[in-house]
């Protein structure tokens, strides 16, 4: 029972560390999800930063103990800023033989490994591919091998004997949590209060679930364990309001956000995949905030609803992941057409077609870039941890309202699942949002009428008196918008296309570099890749090598200064988690210099380690060709 928690522990030997990375790994129904996300919930609480990654499997439900079905949950805690889940693990938990295969390998020597010693068997073995018992075979000899029986514990510690062992099987991430919290000098309290939300109509259930969660904790506090505990110093945070957020969340509060702050009504139409749903699940809990959720029949239907609650005044968006992205196509060159605002965010993941639906890559950029019919310009960003999702997710909608024009934001699985400390902005400390909105009974509005700096048309909304007007997908006359077949006024009319997009490089910000403006080595990359690419430099300026580090969000137009930055270093590297999108771009528009790549295609975010290894390398050579 929650009263039987105890508050005082018996003198544990506590070691002090900066940061520590865990890993929760089980089944798909073992709630590794849920233990990892209330594990992060209270580490934000009690004033550690954060960074996690669930890493979800493609099978729904495959079978038990298979290593297809293995799921996990990364979370990476510290008292500095935290910019990525980290590489290997100082703590891995695995539930069965599955989930230890498939994850041993991202554990650190030394590291720890708990595992629920009930599921070790042999006809567990033999599912997973094991041909001895890792347990007490010496393979795990490099480790510290805590085993606990996790499942008959769990089923002991039930307040009712009439749970059924597998309802009680369910509750075994419970106890797991407990013994975590113990092992990271963690109260649970705060778990308490957060069960206590979330099992609120519920409290049978709530009273299981704290019951177990005491007995986890009350084991690793038994005498026989006598466990070394980690304690992770708070972290100097600026004050403010914070929340553990995932991207697809932040930038559905981003988007709700322009919504406010621009006075137009937010509209979306999508269809569900993977990994954008949850972006669409987000905004329909906010209806309370004059937010329109339509869930269309397809992906066609989704978008062609948003350019017509465009066309209305409506802040649109439509959500999707690559292979929805494809479907959209035609319908985004009706949007370049007409030139009305509409915001594509595209939550990557693995391709082509269905590929790796639960896998995260940098798969989109050039079909984000030239992937439609026609000439056919549009604005592409990228956001590029799960927070500034918020602040990208703002800006599309700022850009695109404002530049009457679409705008593509591209995030991806790593980033919307994932999740990190959100600080949480008022809403008058964010630019202002302006979109050119036509007055009634104007004597001078024409539907293609442009402001001669930005090249921009007003957006007129149907009913306004006076603005009666023409817009659709077949070519139209300057200015007047009267339906056009005319070959000079087609050219004018790409042309002005392509350079009131190519007008927004005017008005985004100058890219930055991490580093000196000169070196020996640029590293540049995009997107959801800062946080890993980031620590290894640091790492290395911090070490002493000549190395900088230039992350683009504003992929096309690029930053007016991008041409000067790069030709600043002795070599360019463009790492991407791709086969080299990014690089094949910038080769095509900045020309001349001599871009090296290095490319992961594997479902998996880089590691800080190998980025290490691959930067000193380049670095070494350079030195040698001196």
């Amino acid at each position: 029972m929650a009263d039987q928690y105890k508050t005082k522990k018996k003198n544990p030997k506590i070691k002090e560390k900066d940061s520590f990375v865990i890993k929760l790994a089980g089944d798909s129904g073992d709630g590794m999800q849920l233990a990892g996300t209330l594990f992060s919930d209270v580490a934000a609480v009690l004033g550690n930063d954060l960074f996690t990654f669930p890493d979800y499997p493609a099978e729904i439900r495959a079978p038990h103990n298979t290593l297809a079905g293995v799921s996990g949950f990364q979370v990476q805690i510290g008292k500095e800023k935290i910019f990525f889940p980290g590489d290997l693990c100082d703590l891995l938990i695995a539930m069965n033989p599955a989930s230890l295969k498939t994850n041993l390998k991202w554990v650190k020597p030394g590291g720890i490994i708990i595992v629920d010693s009930d599921t070790f068997n042999d006809k567990a073995f033999k599912k997973c591919g094991y041909q001895s018992n890792p347990l007490e075979d010496g393979s795990l000899d490099v480790y510290r091998l805590i085993k606990v029986p996790v499942s008959s514990m769990t089923r002991e510690s039930l307040p009712r004997r009439d749970i059924s062992a597998k309802a009680a099987d369910r509750s075994r991430n419970m106890f797991v949590l407990g013994f975590v919290t113990y092992l990271l000098n963690q109260s649970l309290d705060t778990t308490f209060k957060f069960l206590g939300k979330k099992f609120s109509s519920k409290p049978s259930l709530l009273e299981i679930n704290k019951s177990i969660l005491v007995a986890g904790f009350n084991f690793a506090d038994s005498p026989g364990q006598a466990l070394t505990t980690y304690k992770v110093p708070k972290a100097n945070l600026k004050k403010g309001r914070y929340r553990n957020i995932t991207g697809n969340v932040a930038t559905a509060w981003g988007l709700l956000a322009a919504a406010e702050r621009s006075g137009r009504p937010l509209f979306l139409g999508s269809y569900p995949i993977t990994p954008a749903t949850e972006i669409m699940t987000e905004m329909a809990q906010n209806k309370a905030l004059g937010a329109k959720t339509f869930q269309a029949e397809d992906e066609i239907a989704g978008i062609c609803s948003a350019i017509g609650a465009s066309y209305t005044g409506s802040l649109a968006v439509t959500t999707t992941s690559g292979p929805g992205f494809s479907l959209k196509s035609e319908a985004i060159g009706l949007a370049v057409m007409t030139e009305l605002p509409l915001v594509i965010v595209n939550v990557q993941r693995a391709g082509p077609s269905t590929g790796m639906p639960t896998k995260s890559e940098q798969s989109d950029l050039l079909q984000a870039l030239w992937g439609r019919n026609g000439e056919c310009p549009a604005i592409v960003m990228a956001a590029s941890t799960p927070a500034n999702c918020f602040y990208y997710a703002y800006e599309a909608a700022k850009i695109s309202m404002e530049h009457m024009t679409p705008v593509i934001l591209l995030t991806d699985g790593y980033l919307g699942n994932g999740s990190e400390l959100f600080r949480i902005p008022a809403i008058s400390t964010l630019p202002e949002i302006n979109p050119p909105r036509a007055k009634a009974n104007d004597p001078n509005y024409r539907p293609y009428k442009r402001n001669p700096e930005n090249l921009v048309r007003q957006w007129a909304f149907p009913g306004t008196e006076g603005l009666r007007h023409r817009v659709g997908g077949l070519e139209k006359t300057d200015i007047y918008g009267i339906v056009s077949t005319d070959p000079q006024n087609h050219q004018m009319m790409v042309q002005i296309r392509e350079s009131k997009v190519r007008k927004v490089a005017d008005s985004i910000p100058l890219q930055k570099i991490e580093g000196k403006e000169t070196g020996d080595l640029l590293v540049v990359s995009w997107g959801g890749t800062e946080g890993s690419i980031r620590t290894a430099i640091r790492k290395m300026q911090n070490d002493g090598k000549n190395i900088g580090h230039a992350h683009f969000n504003h992929i096309f137009p690029l930053p007016l200064n991008t041409g000067k930055i790069l030709g600043n270093y002795k070599k360019v590297i463009v790492c991407e988690l791709n086969n080299g999108q990014f690089v094949k771009y910038l080769r095509s528009e900045l020309p001349g210099i001599n871009y090296l790549q290095y490319n992961k295609i594997q479902g998996m975010p880089f590691f800080v380690g190998e980025l290490i290894e691959k930067f000193n390398h380049i670095l070494e050579t350079t030195r040698h060709d001196r």
